[in-house]
């Protein structure tokens, strides 16, 4: 519903969103907290907007004045199952907005409209000689461990599997084709791939991934390089039985990728995006909402709605999903069971993102390993002042330091000093400079921690500052 105070034509735009979407009531004479306060061309506006609005977008709206306690005019209009277009452009209403369509998204407008979805536009130039094997070895293999179909159901070749899939039609495979078995889906679909990249604050990138190739198998890639390159296990012991323990439940997480994967609006060429914190995991990714479901609706029970319908198909075949529209109580339930934060998850129009917290535990313990290996890394990596030490001191200060230079304190000295103290050790006649550069910390704090030093009967300069050298007096 909108109120307006007065009547303009471009509130015609508003009225072509509300035919495009699920209907809607235009109200001439309200404010915007939705009291009356009337209009005075109520009779002359009761005559003109049917037919402004059935010249402008072919359409009929019932145009109505009410007279408590002041004349207002009301136009209801209802949801059109065809595009409707003013003056040429496409309407819809998103939330409390009215948007026009263009590029990807008005594709997608229409091919709904006419009973089409986007996975499902066949694409030229392409035949099964094109393909690799292997996806299709991974489909197969899937959907018998699955039971979801039989040994007979699959020993067909690639090109009928394809077609009991539904992925063609006539003699064109769909995009949902090329996406799940082309092993460069990139060349059809920009932004097929995945991007993963571990981040110390929100600012700064210390390295990344990208996920590639046919997405039937995508999900078991992106599982293996988050839990082997990004997350840290604790090893645990029950009884002789070795667990080991980590932050985010891998079942809720590969439920949350599978759902990113399936469910995700590819029309708009950006890929998924995975952001891994020290505390937490982000799984953003590009949607749109079923039409008339909201995002209370989704996380509610509620039934399966698929955006890309053949590729769910698909993916429902292999055994990876089901569609009974769960996804998201499955993964809060997984995150019980293994006794974790529940995930936090925020739906807008468009954007869907989901973050799994890490337990409390977690981050203690990785605060008390990195001050750990990072004076463990600093003092046996400073094996010279260029390699070894450096090596050591990048990961010593940055884990160590950084996160918990609290906890490594031993003796009065910290773990900077520690480090300062093992490298005089090596090369005595280091300068302050040099172990500015080392250490990466400003010049300042360096000299500051050799007073220290100094002042705590650690060390001593024999000679000058540029000639002389560093003489150890007592150890740790």
């Amino acid at each position: 519903m909108e109120w307006k105070e007065t009547w303009r034509d471009d509130y015609l735009k508003w009225i072509c969103g509300f035919a495009n979407t699920n209907g809607g009531i235009l109200e001439i004479g309200k404010n915007n907290k939705g009291e009356v306060i009337g209009v005075e061309s109520a009779e002359k506006l009761l005559e003109e907007l049917p037919n402004k609005i059935k010249s402008g977008m072919g359409i009929i709206a019932d145009v109505d004045i009410c007279n408590e306690p002041k004349p207002y005019v009301k136009i209801t209009v209802s949801p059109y199952p065809n595009p409707i277009s003013y003056r040429g452009k496409y309407y819809i209403r998103s939330g409390s907005t009215n948007q026009e369509l263009t590029g990807y998204a008005l594709d997608e407008f229409l091919l709904r409209k006419y009973g089409r979805t986007w996975d499902s536009s066949p694409v030229p130039h392409v035949e099964m000689k094109d393909f690799y094997h292997d996806a299709f070895d991974i489909f197969r293999k899937k959907a018998i461990a699955s039971r979801r179909l039989t040994q007979e159901d699959v020993a067909i070749d690639n090109a009928a599997l394809l077609q009991t899939l539904k992925l063609t039609e006539n003699a064109y495979l769909t995009k949902a084709a090329l996406l799940v078995f082309y092993q460069d889906p990139e060349k059809f679909c920009l932004g097929s791939y995945v991007k993963i990249g571990y981040f110390e604050n929100p600012a700064d990138l210390l390295y990344q991934d990208e996920i590639n190739g046919a997405i039937i198998g995508i999900a078991d890639k992106i599982l293996d390089v988050i839990y082997t390159k990004y997350l840290k296990g604790y090893i645990r012991y029950e009884g002789i039985q070795r667990i080991d323990a980590y932050p985010v439940s891998k079942e809720a997480l590969r439920e949350a990728m599978l759902n990113a994967i399936v469910h995700r609006d590819y029309s708009t060429g950006s890929p998924i995006q995975i952001k891994v914190f020290p505390d937490k995991i982000y799984i953003f990714n590009d949607c749109r909402l079923p039409e008339g479901i909201t995002v209370e609706d989704l996380i509610a029970a509620h039934k399966s709605t698929p955006h890309n319908p053949l590729i769910a198909n698909v993916f429902f075949r292999s055994g990876q999903i089901e569609s009974w529209g769960r996804g998201l109580e499955k993964i809060k339930n997984y995150c019980h069971a293994d006794g974790l934060p529940e995930p936090e998850i925020k739906i807008l129009p468009t954007v869907y993102s989901i973050c799994f917290p890490f337990p409390e535990n977690y981050i203690k313990d990785g605060i008390k390993d990195g001050v750990k290996d990072g004076v463990k890394d600093g003092v046996n990596g400073g094996i010279n002042a260029d390699a070894g030490i450096n090596a050591g001191v990048k990961d010593g200060v940055k884990d160590g330091v950084k996160d918990g230079i609290k906890d490594g304190i031993k003796d009065g000295v910290n773990i900077v000093q520690q480090i300062i103290l093992d490298i005089i050790q090596k090369t005595p006649e280091i300068t302050a400079k040099s172990l500015s550069k080392i250490l990466k910390i400003n010049i300042r704090n360096t000299e500051r921690n050799l007073k220290i030093l100094k002042d705590n009967g650690f060390i001593e300069r024999v000679g000058s500052d540029k000639l002389g050298h560093w003489k150890i007096i007592k150890q740790i």
